[in-house]
């Protein structure tokens, strides 16, 4: 038995600035062949286990491509190209099966259906070619996707740390249907005209608690795998949203599933829309926090969903109101990291400090700050994952350096851009998260995994960028109609139609 195994993943904020193209996926990592197996073999993400389970089942393994970046704009042409032909080439030359580790939501300049486009492409080669699909639960899930492939699922849990459990879940389903253990698995697809909020997804709060337990519930009677996509607001997209997906024994399961997990995520649409908050007078709250660590979320520049990770909006706001001993993970900013780096470690230094990044769908310009401080420390800005999200896998942040600022701020600066869901982007640099009084983190929900233990309250800041959920100011043009909450819906299936 021959396998072709492949991962690419991209999150595409079709309103970030970023240029995603080949570099950015090189940055990030970007592997084949042997170079893929022993990147990802240890790891708990789901082209480790699809290896395992190759072992397991004695198969030939081949890796053509395992690539992902860092998520920011549209993919280039050029870059698409370079990730889809190598596993377009593996499965022309012949196999078995196909086990891939995809995100679900890739808009590439030509397609706003990047994996969809690449499952299509695999079947006009193999019409029959039994393929495993796992996507992450911010994935717009398209039909196109479900039709082009055997069996897909989606993480339950964000942050992230179970992409090992459904990829085992589906990956041997559709195993068992290549050896004759079972017969081909149905899928039944329910598309919630919803715009959900990723800041409203994290699956240990309402509503995604209640719609991932009916996903469980339905497991539990005997359905195959059943996934809740949150789906991911940043891409003006048409199929941007919510979905329901469900893998059943037969269709008439399958069906009866989706449709009840769907009307049990629709009963609770309000809850998915984030209500905004004042900035200052948040801040003001945290301030009267005595114990720490307190969580501080820049959510709104968040780089985890496309943001530029150098808007200093809250962090001016912050220093403003005196809070102390503060450290911030992380500020994206490659000359201030070689400003520091030609001052050395404990220079004093002038920076103008993020700000670098224009955001002209959303008409806001790059605001730098002017900051005074010392450079307390100096990395390459490489560590290695210990905590449940990507345990395992080899962080490369670029060269990084660490700015004290008043003595009552320590602001990390990278030269790659990276989401701070694991301590390790301070304890890499010399600070002990879990003894500073505030930790102001750029990222939404994926902080949980690493720093949730740690704290003592938690409060999402609203400031600007390009991961905002203020739908008053993003200019959806794309996006399919009508849909919640851009427009007014009582039943979900009527819009479905």
């Amino acid at each position: 038995m021959k396998l072709v195994l492949a991962m690419m993943k991209h999150e595409t904020n079709t309103f970030s600035p970023i240029v995603t193209d080949w570099a950015r996926f090189e940055a990030w990592g970007m592997y084949t062949g042997q170079a893929a197996i022993d990147a990802y073999a240890k790891t708990n993400m789901p082209l480790g286990v699809y290896l395992k389970l190759a072992r397991e089942y004695g198969a030939e393994v081949v890796l053509p491509m395992a690539a992902e970046a860092m998520p920011g704009g549209l993919v280039t042409a050029d870059a698409y190209k370079r990730l889809c032909d190598p596993i377009l080439e593996a499965v022309k030359a012949g196999c078995d099966g196909c086990l891939l580790d995809l995100h679900g939501a890739m808009v590439a300049e030509g397609t706003e259906d990047g994996e969809g486009t690449l499952l299509e492409r695999i079947r006009q080669i193999a019409p029959d070619l039994p393929i495993a699909v796992t996507l992450d639960l911010h994935c717009n899930l398209t039909a196109k996707m479900v039709q082009n492939c055997t069996g897909l699922i989606g993480y339950k849990t964000y942050p992230h740390v179970d992409m090992d459990v459904v990829a085992e879940q589906v990956g041997r389903t559709v195993m068992e249907f290549i050896t004759g253990k079972r017969p081909k698995p149905a899928m039944a697809l329910r598309q919630l005209p919803l715009l959900s909020q990723t800041l409203c997804q994290g699956t240990d709060d309402e509503p995604m608690k209640s719609a991932i337990q009916a996903c469980r519930d339905e497991e539990a009677k005997g359905l195959p795998a059943a996934s809740v996509f949150g789906g991911f607001a940043m891409a003006d997209i048409r199929d941007a949203g919510t979905t329901v997906i469900t893998i059943g024994n037969d269709q008439r399961q399958a069906d009866a599933a989706a449709d009840a997990i769907a009307a049990k995520v629709w009963d609770k649409r309000d809850l998915h829309i984030y209500q905004h908050r004042d900035l200052a007078e948040t801040v003001a709250k945290a301030k009267k926090i005595t114990q720490g660590p307190v969580i501080l979320l820049d959510h709104a520049d968040n780089c985890g969903s496309g943001g530029t990770q150098d808007v200093m909006m809250v962090i001016e706001e912050v220093l403003k109101q005196g809070l102390e001993d503060v450290a911030v993970g992380a500020i994206w900013d490659p000359e201030a990291v070689q400003i520091m780096q030609a001052a050395g470690v404990g220079a004093t230094v002038t920076l103008e400090l993020g700000g670098k990044s224009g955001m002209p769908s959303l008409k806001l310009k790059g605001k730098p700050l002017k900051l005074t401080g010392r450079v307390r420390t100096i990395t390459d800005g490489e560590w290695i994952v210990r905590g449940p999200m990507y345990n395992g896998y080899k962080v490369m942040m670029g060269p990084t350096a660490v700015l004290e600022v008043d003595g009552r701020m320590q602001i990390v600066v990278v030269s790659r851009h990276h989401e701070p869901w694991d301590t390790g982007v301070f304890r890499s640099v010399g600070i002990e998260p879990e003894h500073k009084r505030y930790l102001l983190l750029k990222s939404r929900i994926h902080y949980r995994a690493g720093f949730a233990p740690l704290a003592k309250a938690t409060f999402t800041l609203d400031g600007e960028g390009v991961t905002t959920s203020d739908n008053r100011i993003i200019p959806y043009k794309n996006v399919r109609r009508p849909i919640y909450p851009l427009d007014k819906i009582n039943d979900w299936r009527d819009a479905a139609k």
